[in-house]
């Protein structure tokens, strides 16, 4: 499959700077993606992207990653109210987070540049001389953010604010100059700062260079885009997302999305994909596609080993594995947990699984609470390495 159709299939085309995307099939480039050092962990979001970073590297591009240890120290403007601003050594932990997270993702060999290095000794007149005087206010006054900022209701735009468009649009111009690199990567909603670049490198250096962007990726089960902003960040970091909560999300994902998440989030070809999703069609509650979704990117995200853990452990809890001490290891981290030796009743009531005695036993009697998947008695003291159960999703560990 060529590089554009593979683009098209996996769903990472948006808008872009190409008349005919089969252009991207005729040369290879080289190219840069990058974010800011916002948090110290990517997310999901940020995989969409790589994702299809993935893509132009197996098609022979050149990558450079960028993180944006400079535009951090302003953010990228929001449509609602002022970022705040992080401190330098926030910002720098963060970037050396990001760095490693971007290693781990994309190989060790991937070069990673940092903005920082350029813009950090950037003076005001120096700015002015080799940014400022190509744009001109009417032209950023037209900005999307920037009518919403200031206008009626807006809640005002800081300076500083106000050109960082222009700051991401040197980091494009220089990395043009230094590396030659004519291409940009980004999602949908960067386009307007990726312009900033076209601009520069069309007025300071006389060149041309292109954007490529994806659209934002969005839950389609709450209609909310994928990242941090939103409420409903997956973060790649085990610190802030355990791989156990991670492999549960992608598990849990409703058939309307899992195809097109497949395509996006995993190196399933075509045909792998296409099989899934006739198991969709054909016997959905096999969930046979959110099963291997969510296997993937899990060993994609944090390792083989890892990946298989986490399975075992989901095994343990449905039914199809018994308890080992690996798996004990990582309910232990999710599930509420007692001491061995606690009867039934007082293992729901100290849960919570119970309001009461009474409620207790009234679950026990209507066969709601199962022990290693048995039938229990009230007042059966429970051994080390248990499974308690009520239903279908609640559970309570012994260990």
């Amino acid at each position: 499959m060529k590089l554009s159709e593979e683009l098209k299939w996996r769903g990472f085309v948006s808008e872009n700077t190409f008349v005919d995307p089969s252009e991207l099939d005729k040369k290879t480039r080289k190219f840069y993606w990058g974010t800011d050092p916002s948090a110290d962990s990517l997310h999901i979001g940020h995989l969409a992207a790589l994702m299809m970073v993935g893509c132009f590297i197996d098609h022979g591009y050149e990558p450079t990653l960028l993180v944006g240890g400079g535009t951090g120290l302003i953010g990228d403007p929001k449509m609602d109210k002022e970022r705040p601003i992080k401190p330098l050594e926030e910002i720098e932990q963060n970037s050396e987070s990001l760095a490693r997270q971007l290693r781990q993702l994309m190989g060790e060999d991937i070069k990673i540049v940092n903005n920082i290095d350029w813009l950090g000794d950037m003076g005001f007149f120096k700015f002015q001389g080799e940014v400022g005087r190509y744009f001109s206010m009417t032209q950023l006054m037209d900005r999307d953010f920037v009518k919403a900022r200031t206008g009626e209701g807006g809640t005002g735009l800081s300076v500083a604010e106000f050109t960082y468009s222009l700051l991401q649009g040197y980091d494009f111009l220089h990395l043009y100059r230094t590396y030659g690199i004519d291409l940009q990567l980004c999602g949908v909603d960067q386009v307007g700062n990726c312009m900033s670049g076209l601009h520069l490198i069309a007025k300071s250096a006389g060149g041309k260079a292109d954007i490529w962007s994806c659209p934002l990726i969005i839950d389609q089960a709450s209609g909310r885009k994928f990242g941090k902003s939103e409420g409903n960040a997956v973060w790649l970091s085990p610190d802030k997302t355990s791989p156990y909560k991670f492999y549960q999300y992608w598990l849990n994902v409703d058939d309307a999305g899992v195809i097109d998440y497949l395509k996006i989030y995993t190196k399933l070809d075509k045909t792998a994909v296409d099989s899934l999703e006739k198991s969709v069609q054909s016997n959905p509650a096999a969930r046979e596609a959110q099963k291997t979704l969510a296997y993937e990117v899990t060993k994609l995200v944090h390792g083989e080993d890892t990946a298989d853990a986490v399975k075992r452990a989901t095994a343990v809890l449905f039914g199809s594995e018994d308890l080992t001490d690996e798996t004990l290891a990582i309910l232990e981290r999710e599930l509420p947990t007692l001491e061995a030796g606690i009867s039934v009743i007082e293992a729901l009531t100290e849960s919570g699984i119970a309001s009461s005695n009474g409620d207790a036993q009234r679950l026990i009697k209507g066969n709601a609470i199962s022990l290693n998947r048995g039938k229990i008695q009230a007042d059966q003291k429970i051994d080390s390495k248990t499974l308690l159960k009520k239903g279908k999703n609640q559970f309570i560990l012994i260990k």
